[in-house]
């Protein structure tokens, strides 16, 4: 069976920038038995914390792309992260928002693949854990990073996000 063009597309970027797994081993993106639509479904699947995932969420700012990688143990303070980036109006995005600027659905929003490179911020929180997951693609794809890699290849700002 092939892997779905998300997957395959997460898979190459990881590949092409020589990502890494907390054991300094390539990152793979792995297929769970059933989507995990929230960090604490990926949590529990994966068996790690909460705030070992990395949830990516596509903001409207201003009416350009925002990937917000943020713990899963936190919710962004939108008002605060707007004041602190300079921007007038900082909100989710919109389905079709998310899909025209990563070419992938909600929930399985990776922080790397998309069609083109969005800015990035990257949730300092992360920084506490050895390894941290991330969505691959497609609501059950994840692979595993560290915070230092985050922040390679996606090119992302650490941020204080919560």
């Amino acid at each position: 069976m092939q892997p779905h063009p998300n997957v395959r597309a997460v898979q190459d970027a990881l590949a092409g920038a020589a990502a890494l797994d907390g054991a300094g081993q390539p990152s793979t993106v792995r297929l769970l038995p059933d989507a995990v639509h929230t960090a604490a479904a990926a949590a529990e699947a994966l068996g790690v914390q909460v705030g070992q995932i990395a949830n990516s969420l596509i903001f409207d700012a201003d009416d350009a792309p925002l990937l917000v990688l943020t713990s899963g143990a936190h919710r962004v303070d939108t008002a605060g992260l707007a004041a602190s980036i300079g921007v007038t109006r900082l909100r989710r995005a919109t389905p079709e928002f998310v899909r025209t600027h990563t070419g992938q659905p909600i929930g399985g929003v990776a922080p790397l693949g998309h069609p083109r490179p969005l800015r990035t911020l990257v949730d300092t929180a992360l920084e506490a854990y050895p390894e941290i997951w991330a969505a691959g693609g497609v609501p059950q794809a994840v692979f595993p990073t560290t915070y230092a890699e985050l922040l390679r290849v996606t090119a992302g700002t650490p941020a204080e996000v919560a």
